[in-house]
């Protein structure tokens, strides 16, 4: 635990209309940021905090919550208050999706995990025809049936994302792509052998706080927020072969776009 002397948090303002409460979780956020309590450190217990700031045990209880509930700490029954680890960030590029990743056997995922230095691997893998919601079957061109291809991703043993893609029947049904494993270069390396070649995606992107399934499958912290991205595949012809819904956890990601001026 980091020691707790003057001066290593900072004091409370008496004259400003901030909340008590608030004040300390600033006092404490500032001194995690500024590497005073890092990654993993245990930070000073209540009753510290209770005698340094001169409150109330609920004061700075509150104080405790407001940061837990933005993700920076996490609370250990019997053992105290811990800054939150942060995962390691993978920046998804806007090539992520090139066809000279897929010529050299790599799908998506892999370009980026091995961009962030990281190990990559799949697993909760579902695959199974089904009747599409009604937003996916648009997309799509109102098929009836789809394959759809769940996954959960990790990285260096840790939940960042689950995934789920819908690909029409007419394409994927009795190919590779129906597999568990459609070997290198993933599911859009088969869509183009099959005679799909992929002319461009969309994405729509927003961040939203997780629902509890969410929260589980992907294990976050408390106020941690997902990014929710659907991703459309066109092939040559303009036709939409897949919908990738996606839901990833926001701490793990940078989102990186390059855009052209003309």
């Amino acid at each position: 635990m980091a020691a707790l002397s003057s001066g290593s948090i900072g004091s409370l303002d008496p004259m400003s209309d901030r909340a008590v409460f608030r004040q300390i979780a600033d006092r404490i956020r500032e001194a995690i940021d500024r590497g005073t309590f890092r990654e993993g450190d245990k930070l000073p217990s209540e009753t510290e905090l209770i005698e340094y700031f001169g409150v109330s045990r609920m004061t700075v209880r509150n104080a405790l919550q407001l940061l837990q509930g933005e993700g920076l700490v996490v609370s250990e029954h019997g053992r105290g208050v811990y800054v939150r680890p942060r995962p390691p960030v993978r920046r998804l590029a806007s090539d992520r999706f090139a066809r000279r990743h897929r010529e050299q056997g790599k799908s998506a995922f892999i370009v980026e995990a091995d961009a962030a230095g990281s190990h990559p691997a799949v697993d909760s893998l579902e695959v199974k025809e089904e009747r599409p919601a009604p937003e996916v079957a648009t997309r799509l061109g109102s098929p009836h049936r789809v394959l759809a291809r769940r996954r959960r991703y990790l990285l260096d043993g840790r939940p960042v994302e689950f995934a789920t893609s819908y690909l029409p029947l007419d394409i994927a049904r009795g190919t590779p792509i129906a597999q568990p494993n459609p070997g290198p270069g993933g599911i859009y390396a088969r869509l183009e052998e099959l005679g799909h070649r992929l002319d461009h995606f969309e994405e729509e992107i927003r961040v939203r706080m997780p629902s509890p399934q969410e929260v589980k499958v992907l294990q976050l912290a408390a106020g941690i927020p997902v990014i929710h991205l659907v991703r459309i595949a066109f092939d040559s012809d303009g036709r939409a072969v897949e919908v990738c819904d996606t839901i990833m956890a926001a701490d793990a990601y940078v989102l990186s776009y390059r855009l052209p001026a003309t």
